[in-house]
């Protein structure tokens, strides 16, 4: 998609059916790779039905500062207000604009989902959760890497389409940081190191998600995931017929 349309996870899981469904009429094992834990339970255990939300108040919303949206949603949805964290422009954008188009807050809606596909496949479910110290030198690594290899032509082509800074496109890890670069406000070492940190505080809750979140039955494997380990591949592994 292209990035001047927001894809919400409604929007995604939808396509990532039509992929899996594609694979499975071919006779290939589709693998699903995480990610983003609110995506991968849409796809698995659908999502709230809340109705389509008045244009005319997303407009305002998404033009609007996390600050002042977050002020006005303790006004009508002071639990969501109080929960989401303070600059998750994005959640705080959809709560408020949820209870202001619906009169509902969101996690009523969030009460009954649909549109999963859990019970309609055989899934063997893996959560990684290597050693956090491996995982943020690998984040560091990938973000260098990504600096030298394209990112930079990529977020000057990005920033010159002057697209609205809310689009989750120009909230992606290193835009800011590699516009900052662009600019002048920062180095390229600083430049590095800001993205870097943003990757590991981004790997942070992810992990922390994917530790708690997922059904208790789910493995986990705490280990290195290189090189794949016996008890990996048990774990992933069918029963023969």
């Amino acid at each position: 998609m292209d990035g001047e349309h927001a894809c919400s996870a409604a929007d995604w899981a939808a396509r990532a059916r039509e992929e899996i469904a594609d694979v499975h009429k071919s006779g290939r094992l589709p693998i699903l790779v995480g990610g983003t834990g609110l995506y991968l339970r849409t796809l698995l255990f659908g999502i709230a039905p809340v109705p389509g939300i008045d244009p005319q108040i997303r407009h305002e919303v998404r033009s609007a500062s996390v600050d002042d949206n977050r002020a006005k949603l303790f006004e009508h949805d002071p639990e969501a207000a109080e929960r989401l964290n303070a600059g998750d422009t994005a959640r705080i954008a959809r709560a408020l604009e949820v209870v202001l188009s619906t009169g509902r807050p969101l996690v009523e809606w969030q009460k009954h989902r649909e549109g999963g596909i859990l019970e309609e496949i055989d899934l063997r479910p893996l959560v990684l959760l290597p050693p956090r110290e491996w995982l943020y030198g690998r984040c560091d690594e990938r973000f260098a890497d990504m600096f030298e290899s394209g990112a930079v032509e990529e977020v000057r082509a990005l920033l010159a389409r002057k697209l609205n800074p809310n689009l989750p496109v120009m909230r992606g890890i290193g835009v800011r940081e590699i516009g900052a670069f662009l600019i002048g406000a920062l180095s390229r070492e600083e430049a590095i190191a800001a993205g870097q940190q943003a990757t590991r505080r981004y790997a942070k809750r992810q992990y922390t998600w994917f530790a708690h979140q997922p059904p208790p039955e789910w493995p986990r494997f705490r280990d290195i995931p290189i090189p794949v380990r016996a008890e990996l591949v048990e774990a992933l592994s069918f029963p023969r017929q």
